[in-house]
């Protein structure tokens, strides 16, 4: 329930629109979502994901993984600044390990 009142108290600061979006992360026990969402028109961007991948490592390490691929995305989308979301949870561990390999791959926020 807690998680609900934080979530909803970051997404009501946070806006995305299609010059910058706004980069949603989802983090679950074993796998790492991120997706670049316009919210004026309602459409993911772009997104990047562990489930279904090959991809080696650590959590923190596929957290890495996936804030690179969000990047090159957005890059070849034409985005290179965007809004971070980081939805309930904290910025630590495997959030700010995709959040620092997104600003390294070029997306800035």
């Amino acid at each position: 329930m807690k998680a609900e009142f934080r979530k909803n108290r970051t997404r009501a600061k946070i806006h995305g629109t299609a010059e910058r979006p706004r980069l949603s992360v989802n983090i679950s026990n074993n796998h790492v979502i991120a997706q670049l969402i316009d919210d004026d028109k309602g459409v993911t961007i772009a997104y990047a994901t562990t489930v279904g991948s090959k991809q080696k490592g650590s959590k923190k390490e596929l957290a890495a993984y996936v804030g690179s691929e969000i990047a090159k995305k957005a890059k070849k989308a034409k985005i290179e600044k965007a809004v971070f979301d980081r939805g309930a949870r904290l910025y630590a561990g495997r959030m700010s390990a995709l959040a620092d390999a997104a600003r390294e791959g070029g997306l800035e926020f």
